[in-house]
């Protein structure tokens, strides 16, 4: 249950609870050991996640997902780990002393649930499947209801500037620092979500874009390329957004200019808090990020 990889033979001898969300069917199992809260709550807590991932994408990515609860001692959730190669599975190590409030806060769940949303690669292109979990799993609690707008946006201006590149840096393709794998990621969603709105007079966006990946096939379950994935993207949303910038990101380092990009989306800090600038450029952009959509 603690090793490296999913103990698929195991998790299918444990008893299980499923659940139906999304037209799919989660199989939930617990591995051994004790919990402080009742396995209700720890369903209430996989349900919500599930819905936040089926509202971003229309439906749940994949039909059917193993996920495996380990107890371990603490009280925080201490990530987790999607896997593809026999059906498509999450493990997550949660401490037994969690409480109703940490699950409620907990971002881990919906980040592993978006991963299952994107065909595997090869190990350096591992930032766009990091970038994407930590671009969406905000994005989809706002638009779910869990989250507030302001507090995603007061946190990708503290945290966006991890991934800019450093000394040496050789691309996103070829610099394996945990900054560039997720927050560098993060930056190249961002980007491509607002580039590919300028270019549609904000009809689409990254949601549509990633939306068509799943539409084509495109799940953790299957290996792609990705320029195949970037491609199926690009064609969803008729700009090739996500190609071109990954030409311009992938092999050498570029460097946004974040004070600008928060300028023009219309986001100032003002002390510990933020304050929306709805007369920016970007401004309609910035709302429609985070808005709701139709399945």
């Amino acid at each position: 249950m603690r090793g490296n990889r999913m103990p698929y033979d195991a998790f299918d001898r444990l008893p299980k609870t499923d659940l139906e969300i999304g037209g799919s069917t989660i199989h939930v199992a617990f591995a051994p050991g004790e919990m402080t809260l009742p396995k209700e709550k720890l369903l209430d807590w996989i349900r919500m996640s599930a819905r936040a991932v089926t509202t971003y994408y229309g439906r749940f990515p994949v039909n059917s997902l193993r996920l495996l609860l380990v107890p371990v001692d603490g009280a925080r959730i201490r990530g987790g780990t999607t896997w593809g190669y026999r059906g498509a599975s999450i493990r997550i190590p949660l401490g037994r002393d969690s409480t109703e409030e940490v699950l409620r806060r907990d971002w881990v769940m919906v980040h592993e649930m978006v991963h299952t949303a994107l065909p595997d690669m090869p190990d350096r292109y591992a930032w766009l499947s990091e970038g994407l979990a930590v671009y969406i799993e905000p994005v989809a609690r706002v638009q779910a209801g869990d989250l507030s707008a302001r507090e995603i946006w007061q946190a990708m201006m503290r945290d966006m500037p991890k991934g800019l590149p450093q000394a040496g840096d050789q691309g996103l393709d070829n610099t394996g620092t945990w900054g560039r794998k997720y927050w560098g990621g993060a930056m190249f969603c961002l980007l491509a979500d607002i580039e590919i709105r300028k270019r549609t007079n904000n009809r689409l966006g990254l949601q549509d874009a990633v939306r068509g990946v799943l539409a084509a096939g495109g799940n953790h379950e299957q290996d792609w390329p990705i320029e195949r994935i970037l491609a199926t993207a690009d064609k969803a949303v008729g700009v090739d957004v996500l190609t071109r910038l990954h030409n311009e990101m992938g092999q050498k380092p570029a460097t946004p200019d974040l004070a600008s990009l928060w300028r023009d989306l219309g986001l100032k800090r003002i002390g510990e808090d933020l304050e929306f600038d709805d007369t920016a450029p970007l401004a309609a952009i910035r709302k429609a990020i985070t808005a709701a959509r139709e399945k």
